[in-house]
This record gives C-alpha cells, structure tokens and sequence, in this order.
C-alpha cells in the first residue's frame, strides 16, 4: 500500500487543536478550533473523497481516541461519507498503552513498530491513510515510510502550540505533486519526499 498523510497546519505550521476548542489542552493550549469551518466547499469535497479512497487507516493513540469518540461514536458523523468510510476500513494504531481498542476494525500495532508498517506497506493496491497523529507523522517521515503528505494550509497565525515539524529536526527535500488554493485561502499541497536537501556552496 501507498503510505499517504492529510494533515490541516496553521501557516506558523501548528497542528495542535485544529478541530474543537476543547481537544487538545495540552501544556496549556488555549487556541483550540482554529482549522474548524475553514476552506470552500471544493476543499471539503476534496478531504471526503481522500478519505473514501484509503483501503486502510493509521493512527496514532490520540488521534485515534479523538477519532474513535467522534467518527466513531456520534451518530451524524457515522452517517457522514467519511463516517462510513473510516468505520469500513480497516484501522492501525500504533500504541504501547491501548489495550481494549472500542472501534471495530482496529488492530493495535505493538512491539516493532517499522517492521509492522513496512509488512502494511507490502500489503497490495490501495493506499494506507495517516489524519492527524502528528508524532507517528514525524517518526513516520524520520524512517523514511513515507510516500507522499498533503499539507492543508490554513490562513491563520496561532502563535502557540505543537508544530508538525520540530524546531531542530532532520532535513528532507520534496517534490511538489500538485498545489492549489481555494477561496478562502486554504492552501492544498502534496509532496513526495524526495531525499535530504542540497545546500548552497558558502
């Protein structure tokens, strides 16, 4: 399978909080809800149909509990295209901690994390989603298992919490698949790593 990320960033590159106020507290965030009700219907659209295209779905812990108890668990977002298409597939959380997984289809990666997600990556056709789940993204992108990320970019300034990419991180060059922008601003990017940068002569 094709490993893919989706992933909604601030343009100060924030992923913390992007959906209800309430989510993601941690180490005292306040600016919780800054992605919800951004981008155009085209955006919209375009976040359905990613997710109904995925043959399988990787988490990590939180984002799949935030997942589980909202997409999995309030009946109008069950009923919702990307309801029906997570609670179809089958779903990977890479966790040490969860034991007692409450959505159907759920696997729980444990032990050797790489070796479980290149046996998924050998798994044939279709394509193994990553939504959220900013730490397994940046180990993820550290073991060279990624194929190619979408960047949701929003048109705001957030000015605190946790950024997709650390500050002192490894480099990675990338390709740009495809790009555009929609009416309100949402900047839509999909990249292919593509090797560690090349850095100018001094």
């Amino acid at each position: 399978m094709k490993l893919t990320t989706m992933t909604q960033v601030s343009l100060d590159g924030v992923l913390q909080g992007n959906g209800a106020a309430s989510d993601d507290p941690r180490n005292g965030f306040e600016r919780g809800g800054w992605a919800l009700g951004k981008g155009d219907d085209d955006t919209r659209r375009l976040i359905t149909e990613t997710y109904q295209r995925a043959a399988a779905f990787l988490f990590g812990r939180r984002t799949y509990e935030l997942f589980a108890g909202s997409w999995g668990a309030v009946d109008q977002m069950r009923a919702h295209p990307i309801g029906v298409a997570l609670e179809g597939a089958p779903k990977y959380v890479a966790s040490t901690t969860l034991t007692a997984p409450r959505w159907q289809n759920t696997s729980v990666l444990r032990g050797d994390l790489m070796a479980a997600v290149r046996e998924l990556k050998a798994a044939p056709g279709g394509e193994l989603h990553v939504h959220g789940s900013g730490a397994l993204i940046r180990w993820l992108l550290q073991n060279d298992l990624i194929d190619e990320m979408t960047l949701l970019v929003v048109p705001v300034i957030v000015g605190q919490g946790t950024r997709l990419f650390p500050q002192n991180g490894p480099d990675l060059a990338l390709d740009l698949v495809r790009s555009q922008v929609d009416s309100k601003g949402v900047t839509i990017q999909s990249f292919r790593p593509a090797g560690r940068p090349h850095y100018a002569a001094a």
